[in-house]
């Protein structure tokens, strides 16, 4: 795999510690061969859904983990009771894991499985802290920050200092 220079990008970008990162992950090939298949659906302007065909397993087969902004669902065999012999086997039940990266501002928020498709709710949240605010531009007022307070930490002007 050839490894890219992402510096020029950097250089007017702050905050982006975990591109490489991201860039790594995207550039590695799915060891699954796109076993199970899935879907992500856009459900509304802030939900997403990953539906995944998971026919053969049950419910307690199948594991959801979030770690790092990473969702990762697995997949594991139980062990068969009954000694049967196959003509044909089509339907395949063997052990997978996908990972899924995640943005910050994406929550998982349920996971169901009906009819062997697995469904993962997701929404976006944007915290407060992240959502846009105005800053005041020059004057004697200091730049406003959404709670009313001036960002070296005094009040805004004409407001009074708490006693």
């Amino acid at each position: 795999m050839r490894s890219f220079d992402l510096t020029p990008l950097l250089r007017s970008s702050i905050g982006f510690e975990n591109l490489s990162r991201l860039a790594e992950f995207a550039g590695r090939s799915e060891d699954g061969g796109g076993y199970p298949p899935y879907n992500i659906e856009k459900l509304g302007e802030n939900e997403y859904r990953i539906q995944m065909a998971a026919a053969g397993f049950a419910e307690d087969e199948l594991e959801l983990t979030v770690q790092d902004n990473v969702l990762i669902v697995s997949g594991r065999a139980g062990e068969e009771t009954e000694d049967r012999e196959f003509l044909h086997r089509g339907i395949a039940k063997r052990a997978f894991e996908r990972r899924f990266q995640l943005a910050e501002i994406i929550k998982v928020t349920e996971a169901t499985f009906e009819n062997g498709l697995l469904n993962i709710g997701l929404v976006r949240e944007i915290p407060e802290h992240k959502k846009p605010r105005k800053i005041h531009i020059g004057g004697k007022q200091g730049p406003q920050s959404i709670e009313g307070q001036s960002l070296d930490g005094k009040p805004a002007a004409g407001e009074k200092a708490a006693a």
